[in-house]
């Protein structure tokens, strides 16, 4: 069985992919020129007139209000309501697994995560203090400043890929990246990418934590519905173990990708995005100790502990919730 990293780097990389290749294949993209939405392969056009001529196609004869309501909920709203529906009970279940495991953007935030601290020993400029440069975990990493060129280089290459993508969800993806290849975009194109590459380089740069935390709809959507649920999936500590965290560099508060404290309650974990670094850190903390995680995910009676403690309780939690050495 793959390791978690080793299974999120393959899952993130074919979700990017797939991001990436969406408006090629008419996966998901609404073209501004022909006013038409395409969803897997199917072409979706808007406007009450060219929907009641396709109503037609269906239904010959006399279309009137109450067909057209009809085929707009069978077209448009249940799907759409079904779509939110499996990504709200997948939230409330298990958490932020889209943001963790699949979307691009924290993709890019581990990346220049990775990078800055190459760079100036810190994951973001925001940052007090440098982080120490050798772990328990077994990490090892010395800055160096030549590694701010790479930063650059890499920042606004990404968000110039970002920009493209984006352009090609509302524009033809081969008249687009035709004039790629021959550096042929017009003038309201070029534009476009201007401003994107330089907002999304400045967001990649200064805010990308913040945004994950604070910005994202997405992510906010899904940390409301994991709230709710007090039995969902979990970073777990094993509190009884308590002891062995003295004299550790909280070498799993320093794995998480957007700043969080893993071993706090749930509220404080609102934005977690299960992509289990923090269980992954302390695991290889532990094996130098011959021991196993503090940090377990848990669900179900389990995770009470963790989401208990909001409200300032402490639930008498199953005795076999964690694994022992």
């Amino acid at each position: 069985m793959l390791k978690p990293q080793k299974l999120r780097f393959i899952t993130r990389l074919g979700f990017f992919l797939l991001y990436l290749l969406a408006p090629v294949f008419n996966l998901l993209r609404f073209d501004l020129n022909s006013q038409t939405f395409y969803f897997l392969g199917s072409e979706w056009h808007i406007g009450i007139d060219t929907f009641q001529r396709s109503a037609q196609e269906c239904f010959p004869g006399q279309v009137d209000s109450f067909d057209m309501l009809i085929n707009f909920a069978e077209l448009i709203f249940i799907p759409v309501a079904a779509f939110l529906a499996i990504g709200a009970f997948i939230s409330w279940r298990w958490g932020l697994l889209y943001c963790g495991w699949l979307c691009p953007h924290e993709s890019v935030v581990e990346i220049v995560n990775n990078l800055m601290r190459r760079a100036s020993g810190k994951w973001t400029l925001w940052d007090r203090k440098p982080l120490p440069e050798k772990q328990l975990d077994g990490t090892y990493i010395r800055p160096d400043k030549r590694w701010w060129l790479v930063t650059a280089i890499v920042i606004l290459l990404l968000a110039f890929i970002w920009a493209i993508s984006l352009l090609t969800y509302l524009l033809p993806p081969k008249e687009i990246y035709a004039n790629l290849i021959h550096f042929s975009f017009s003038q309201g194109q070029l534009i476009f990418l201007g401003i994107a590459t330089t907002v999304i380089a400045l967001e990649f740069t200064f805010a990308r934590h913040l945004f994950c935390r604070f910005g994202c709809s997405l992510g906010l959507f899904q940390s409301l519905m994991w709230m709710l649920n007090k039995k969902a999936m979990v970073v777990g500590f094993d509190r009884s173990r308590a002891k062995e965290c003295i004299g550790c560099d909280a070498s799993c508060e320093i794995a998480c990708p957007i700043q969080l404290k893993p071993r706090s309650i749930k509220r404080k974990m609102y934005s977690c995005s299960q992509c289990m670094r923090c269980v992954s850190a302390c695991e290889s903390v532990q094996k130098n100790k011959n021991s196993i995680s503090l940090l377990q995910m848990l669900s179900g009676e389990c995770a009470l502990d963790k989401s208990a403690r909001d409200f300032g309780k402490k639930e008498n939690i199953p005795n076999n919730c964690y694994k022992k050495p």
